[in-house]
């Protein structure tokens, strides 16, 4: 099976948003309604798109659109409190209300929804936020589509009663119900023509990709919320000569600093946010060299082609980088 995807890089448009609505939907878990103070039309966006919530000066974070891109004034985010996390989320949870403005960046799409005629979407958690948007698009084209929706229990499920109008195209796994999710009786054996798309914790997305290795390549679609873990290395990062083409400059980049920190250490300015090879938002043009990915947002297509790399974690394994910056 042959897949071709389209990205969506809208870097430069960030605003203030006012949160129209702020509505806990499932335990933990709170849905904000965006838009403009005037009402005005918002960038258009696709099914997988992110946007960038500005919540400090070192606090910006990443939430999948679940709002319809059909409706063009409003965006909609769904998130989760994460305790463990990094301050984000708490945050979102504590501080924005109804009434309140936040800075927004985006959207940004990694994870866009390729035409076909049958999908298998697999979601996991607060990982269902991406998918709502999807199965509207393919209900749209008449697309053959189910859902298999797995979470801690029930109360801290979101959306079910959205969902609930699809009827038996969408199966509920409540975990202190039924247990995990049963992957082997969904992806097993290939299915011809579908596309599987699935989002939620590392451990649901480890054993989907596990299962997925026997399906046609170009079959399995992830997007992650944390960095995929990493093969240890049998050799310690090297140095090497960076070259900026655009800003006509030629750096050394040592083993103990990235990419990123040598170009703004260096003046030139590229947008980061994540630090871990997620989010995409440091995404730079390669324009020669051997690069070591190690991003959890190319696919293994994408990363073959060498086309791009998120410099705040991948290196290169020649000893010249040329970048379009």
């Amino acid at each position: 099976m042959t897949v071709t995807t389209t990205k969506t890089i809208i870097r430069e448009h960030e605003t203030d948003l006012v949160v129209r609505e702020a509505q806990t939907i499932a335990d933990d878990v709170v849905v904000l309604t965006l838009a403009a103070p005037d009402d005005a039309e918002l960038p258009a966006w696709t099914p997988g798109a992110h946007i960038d919530l500005i919540l400090g000066d070192d606090l910006t974070r990443q939430y999948s659109l679940c709002s319809s891109p059909s409706k063009p004034n409003v965006w909609r985010v769904g998130v989760l409190r994460a305790p463990d996390s990094r301050g984000g989320s708490e945050r979102v949870h504590s501080a924005l209300t109804s009434g309140s403005t936040v800075r927004v960046r985006g959207p940004r799409n990694h994870f866009p929804l390729v035409t076909s005629s049958r999908y298998l979407f697999i979601a996991g958690g607060i990982g269902i936020t991406p998918i709502l948007p999807m199965i509207a698009e393919a209900e749209a084209a008449a697309a053959d589509w189910r859902l298999i929706y797995g979470g801690r229990e029930r109360a801290s499920m979101a959306f079910l009663d959205e969902l609930a109008q699809y009827g038996d195209r969408v199966t509920v796994v409540p975990q202190n119900e039924m247990g995990m999710l049963d992957l082997e009786s969904v992806l097993g054996s290939p299915q011809p023509d579908t596309l599987v798309y699935c989002c939620g914790p590392e451990g649901l997305l480890s054993a989907v990709e596990k299962f997925c290795e026997n399906w046609p390549p170009g079959t399995l679609h992830l997007e992650r919320f944390s960095a995929k873990p990493q093969e240890p290395v049998a050799e310690a990062d090297s140095s090497f000569e960076l070259v900026l083409e655009r800003s006509g400059l030629t750096l050394q980049v040592p083993p103990d600093k990235s990419v990123l920190e040598v170009i703004r250490a260096a003046g030139v300015s590229v947008l980061a946010s994540c630090l871990e090879g997620v989010c995409g938002t440091c995404e730079t043009e390669v324009i020669d060299g051997d690069v070591d990915h190690r991003d959890s947002v190319l696919n293994e297509e994408e990363q073959a082609a060498n086309e791009y790399m998120m410099v705040c974690v991948s290196r290169c394994n020649s000893p010249r980088l040329t970048l379009d910056l």
